[in-house]
């Protein structure tokens, strides 16, 4: 009687192909807008529907629709206008928007250390090193977002400025730099922060607390301060949901 066939030797076994990566459904719908944006031929400035009619639309919920749109606007394919709705900014093609919308999440929590590293020590240089120019600056950025957030939008561009104006307090160039550096990566923390519930008022009470301790020149305050203002940030939809 023959002899069984030995088995094959461990190396020219097939390894076991990877897991497929799980599409979550904000990716999905995310997808879906980006083809009906191709379907009917928008182009860069047109305006997509309402949120709820397009919620209705595709089946899903506000919330969902929500975070597919905040995802699109972060990789730029779409821009939010306060009063305006959203509209068409450009579009990567439907086959690739889940592929940016994942790479701006797993690149998220590594901005957000970046930010907390940078940015804390920053509020601390500027508490010492302000000058009253840079308090005004630091004062008008705030008002600025205040005003917009009042208004119904969420202070992006305040929030922005406020930012700015703590960065050139500390009179650091080389931090300076440093944050120009990963400045278009910031602003995709920023949109994704911002576009939280109630979160533009309790990012500008955060701003507040900031310049307090940096007109007082109490660096450890503002460092604290600064810290305590990023972690709250960092609380997004897209890490909650990764």
């Amino acid at each position: 009687m023959a002899a069984p066939p030995s088995p094959p030797s461990r190396g020219s076994e097939s390894p076991f192909p990877a897991p497929l990566a799980r599409v979550r459904l904000y990716e999905q719908v995310a997808q879906q807008i980006s083809a009906w944006i191709s379907e009917h031929d928008l182009q860069p400035g047109d305006k997509l529907p309402a949120e709820r009619e397009l919620a209705s639309r595709l089946g899903v919920s506000r919330a969902t629709l929500s975070q597919a749109l905040v995802a699109l606007e972060v990789i730029g394919a779409v821009a939010v206008r306060h009063g305006d709705g959203t509209v068409v900014a450009k579009s990567p093609g439907p086959s690739r928007i889940v592929e940016a919308v994942r790479a701006h999440a797993d690149r998220l929590p590594e901005i957000i250390e970046t930010r907390d590293a940078l940015e804390t020590k920053i509020a601390s240089l500027a508490a010492t090193r302000r000058t009253d120019e840079d308090l005004d600056r630091i004062e008008t950025a705030l008002l600025s977002m205040e005003i917009d957030v009042k208004a119904g939008g969420r202070g992006v561009e305040g929030d922005e400025h406020f930012h700015a104006a703590v960065t050139a307090a500390a009179h650091s160039g080389l931090l300076s730099r440093l944050m120009g550096e990963i400045a278009h990566l910031i602003r995709e923390t920023r949109i994704e922060s911002l576009s939280q519930p109630d979160r533009p008022r309790a990012s500008l009470a955060g701003h507040r607390a900031i310049a307090d301790a940096i007109r007082a020149g109490d660096p450890e305050s503002a460092a604290r301060a600064m810290h305590a203002h990023v972690e709250m940030v960092s609380d997004v939809a897209v890490l909650r949901s990764t």
